[in-house]
């Protein structure tokens, strides 16, 4: 799920910087540090918004370095238990498949997935249905629900099942439109 949130970070700054350009540098290394990074407490940063305010400097004794209190909105992504996603597939392996929905990795076990579906080794490992009319392979879109969720402080780990309603492959690869 996407959030708008207000977020603060103290920025250091070099004296090389000091001058009528000085929000703008400090505006562009807000942008460098903080966006596509994770925090386990809010999520993926995706993109900053605005910069609320940019407190007073405070002068770093022996360095001239000086640290700069800001105050900024960002779009967060942060995925819950029981939230349906849309994610392309990585990996296909026996013991289930990997993928990605933006910058989070789902791992949905064999036991998530329907037991009509069975796992195919070969060039191109998949998980087909006996009549063969879906399969789950490398590339392929699917609509997941997330059942679980591990954070730790710079990343999110979730675990997926596609065994319920209206839940599976969206987009097969490996057909033609």
């Amino acid at each position: 799920m996407f959030f708008h949130i207000t977020l603060e970070r103290n920025m250091q700054l070099h004296p090389r910087y000091f001058g009528p350009h000085l929000r703008d540098k400090l505006v562009s290394k807000l942008m460098k540090d903080v966006e596509g990074t994770c925090s386990g407490r809010h999520g993926f940063v995706v993109a900053i918004t605005g910069v609320e305010d940019i407190g007073k400097g405070l002068i770093r004794e022996g360095t001239g370095f000086v640290t700069f209190p800001v105050k900024y909105q960002c779009v967060v992504f942060r995925p819950f238990k029981g939230e349906i996603l849309e994610a392309v597939v990585t990996m296909v392996n026996k013991m289930g498949f990997f993928a990605e929905a933006g910058p989070v990795q789902i791992f949905v076990s064999n036991h998530l997935i329907p037991d009509d579906m069975e796992f195919q080794s070969g060039d191109v490992p998949n998980y087909t249905t006996s009549d063969g009319s879906v399969k789950i392979q490398k590339d392929s879109e699917v609509r997941l629900k997330i059942i679980g969720t591990r954070v730790d402080a710079t990343e999110i780990f979730c675990i997926g099942t596609i065994k319920d309603d209206f839940l599976g492959v969206t987009n097969d690869p490996g057909v033609a439109p």
